[in-house]
């Protein structure tokens, strides 16, 4: 049941009905002027039916098609993968100051640590035994065809 249109909205649907707003801008189905005018009416909405007229000609959105959610990853989600092409910078600089030969050794001991052996593309090995799973199964079922 949809509620009546007198009901004051908040600050949450303020800002739901400017994110629209926006989206429709980006889609380049309004001008500046239109954006600057519709996202002032937003901003001095006190009910539902105030915000009725900025998308009556605008059409509503469509649901995005389905794809595997992503999470928005931040630094800490692959920081192996960020710090790792640090590291050969790190030993060039060690170098100059030490003048010691060894600090080169640091990258591939770099990569050791921060990817344990499972290499930079971050697999962890799953790939590989879903194949030989795949096999297996292929073998089974053309046995059981004899």
């Amino acid at each position: 049941m949809a509620e009546p249109p007198e009901i004051r909205i908040g600050t949450a649907e303020r800002e739901d009905a400017m994110k629209r707003l926006s989206d429709h801008f980006a889609a380049g189905r309004l001008s500046v002027a239109e954006f600057d005018e519709r996202s002032g009416i937003v901003a001095a909405a006190m009910t539902r039916r105030d915000l009725e007229p900025v998308f009556a000609d605008l059409p509503e959105p469509v649901a995005e098609k389905s794809s595997p959610a992503r999470r928005e990853s931040g630094f800490g989600s692959h920081w192996q993968e960020r710090v790792m092409p640090v590291v050969p910078i790190l030993a060039v600089i060690l170098f100059f100051v030490t003048h010691q030969w060894w600090v080169f050794l640091l990258i591939p001991l770099a990569g050791a640590v921060l990817f344990g052996g499972r290499g930079g593309s971050g697999g962890s090995g799953r790939d590989h035994r879903d194949r030989r799973d795949r096999r297996r199964q292929r073998r089974l079922d053309r046995g059981s065809e004899d």
